[in-house]
């Protein structure tokens, strides 16, 4: 079963623990260093909102794209009646088009590790630099290699009163790729309904990203330890990337 299709219904409560209001200050930290107050943003590979009814809460108008319908009616249900609700958009990255230009786009939770061909991820830097106004400003976080690699043999335990889910990591070193299968148990009344997926991830360096953004047109690309205005360290888990767009392709 492809990733994201019967968890979409589990995904919050599987994640409850992930501060997303800390991603948000970091964005906004970083737009302050960068003088910058967007006034439309684009959360692309948004999941189930959580991001995108942040930044709408901050003031912006926001487009939420994902390639997943399940969580996009997930997200589509939490911002239902909601003012200033987000734009809610199903495509890929690797072909986004949004209906309008946006001053910030932004990738949270390693989302675009889960691009697994490079090629792929090229091209939806590419399209993101299109999207963004003059000026805009592009921040997306990926987990490191070290962090992928270490995934290698895990197995993980995720459970609350109505799910349970179990995945166990493997990495490939000939294809780049951490793999974990995912043991999903959902209620159902008095029942258990048992599915699995598959989730992919590439491991992706930050001076492979770097040169993509690069060869983009991206400029004032900085790489930055874990929501951490500083370097980042042997053994990171988690990076950071802020690139600016200066001129039009």
């Amino acid at each position: 079963m492809d990733a994201y299709h019967a968890l979409a219904a589990s995904y919050d409560r599987l994640t409850n623990d992930v501060d997303y209001g800390a991603v948000v200050d970091f964005y906004f930290a970083i737009l302050e260093r960068e003088g910058l107050k967007p006034r439309t943003a684009a959360d692309l590979a948004c999941g189930t909102g959580s991001v995108a009814l942040l930044l709408a809460d901050r003031g912006l108008r926001v487009t939420a794209v994902d390639m997943s319908e399940e969580m996009l009616m997930q997200a589509a249900d939490k911002a239902a009646g909601r003012d200033n609700s987000p734009l809610f958009v199903c495509q890929k990255l690797q072909t986004l088009q949004l209906p309008r230009g946006v001053d910030l786009a932004v990738c949270a939770l390693d989302s675009m590790d889960y691009i697994t061909e490079p090629e792929d991820c090229r091209a939806a830097i590419h399209r993101v630099y299109r999207a963004l106004n003059p000026g805009g400003c592009f921040i997306f976080d990926v987990n490191t290699p070290e962090k992928l690699r270490a995934m290698d043999g895990q197995v993980f335990l995720d459970e609350d009163e109505d799910v349970y889910c179990v995945w166990r990591g493997e990495f490939d070193e000939e294809t780049n790729i951490c793999s974990y299968g995912m043991d999903l148990f959902q209620r159902q009344g008095r029942a258990w309904h048992r599915s699995f997926e598959e989730h992919r991830e590439y491991a992706y360096s930050a001076q492979q990203l770097v040169g993509y953004l690069k060869q983009a047109g991206f400029t004032a690309i900085e790489v930055f330890a874990d929501r951490l205005f500083e370097a980042p360290r042997p053994g990171e888990q988690r990076i950071y990337i802020k690139a600016r767009k200066g001129r039009i392709l």
